[in-house]
């Protein structure tokens, strides 16, 4: 639902921005806004899903409420350390929404807000740089996200985007098919290739701009196109044990059975993905995104 949510949200407005010449750059409010309502009906659907496809073993959990409150007692009063990132947190949150340009018309790269963020809580020893360095993981995701960054835009440069994104117009056209049932078609396409990518950042970084471009090619309303897209690069990441860098962890937890979770995530893929067309289509039509 926010661009801030995964590592591949912000690559999808870079190459949105890409395609379409500047046009058309998706802020954070926008975002958010347009993924409000089917993000929300989804969120209400998805449990219900579940839990038809997948009954609980446990049921009743009465002692729930007593367990959090004394959890919480344990923890105190909020720290002052805690304070200053809770305050560090709504700044930025307010920054990445562009609240400065609405008031002031001064507009903030969402890099440059995220190192005034780190600045911050590094300046006021809420972190250590010590600390920082610690978090391999992090590290790890902006090294290789960097790496696969490159390569998309080298499929671009080398015309393997360009050729992909003709030949999937065509293969639209010969079907006959109208915008509307061809933005489908390639969001569907986009979205169960993913069975073969064990990364949402690769596939997005690779696929994206294609069949990106191969719907603009088309003539589809681009605003509309983007929305539908980026909500089929959310959707699959549910799909395999594999899909995002989440998922193996779940997995590895034992709870759920390979064949189960394949069962079930293709299911609320389809669920999910009916969800953006229908509520999508209604929400962004109100928005005026196409």
């Amino acid at each position: 639902m926010f661009i801030t949510a995964t590592a591949p949200n912000p690559l999808v407005v870079d190459l949105v921005a890409q395609a379409t010449n500047m046009n058309i750059h998706i802020t954070w409010g926008q975002w958010a806004l347009g993924m409000l309502v089917p993000g929300l009906v989804a969120m209400a659907l998805m449990p219900l899903v579940i839990y038809f496809l997948s009954p609980p073993q446990i049921k009743s959990t009465p002692n729930a409420q007593v367990f959090a409150r004394e959890k919480l007692q344990e923890l105190g009063k909020m720290k002052k350390d805690e304070k200053i990132m809770l305050g560090v947190f709504l700044l930025l949150l307010l920054l990445w929404t562009g609240t400065l340009n609405l008031l002031f018309s001064i507009t903030l790269n969402a890099t440059t807000v995220a190192f005034l963020g780190l600045s911050l809580v590094i300046l006021s020893n809420v972190l250590s740089f010590k600390e920082i360095l610690a978090e391999k993981n992090a590290w790890n995701t902006l090294v290789w996200f960097s790496a696969l960054v490159m390569m998309a835009n080298m499929l671009g440069k080398l015309g393997v985007a360009k050729f992909l994104a003709d030949w999937l117009g065509n293969l639209a056209s010969i079907m006959g098919l109208g915008e509307y049932s061809a933005m489908i078609f390639l969001a569907l396409a986009f979205l169960y290739a993913h069975y073969f990518f064990a990364s949402t950042t690769a596939h997005i970084s690779a696929m994206f701009l294609v069949f990106y471009s191969a719907g603009l090619a088309l003539g589809v309303p681009a605003l509309l196109y983007a929305f539908i897209l980026l909500s089929a690069g959310n959707v699959m990441m549910a799909i395999t044990h594999y899909a995002t860098g989440t998922a193996p962890v779940i997995f590895g937890t034992n709870y759920v059975s390979l064949k189960e979770w394949w069962k079930v995530g293709f299911i609320m893929s389809v669920v999910d993905i009916l969800v953006m067309l229908g509520a999508g289509f209604i929400w962004w039509k109100l928005l005026g995104f196409y």
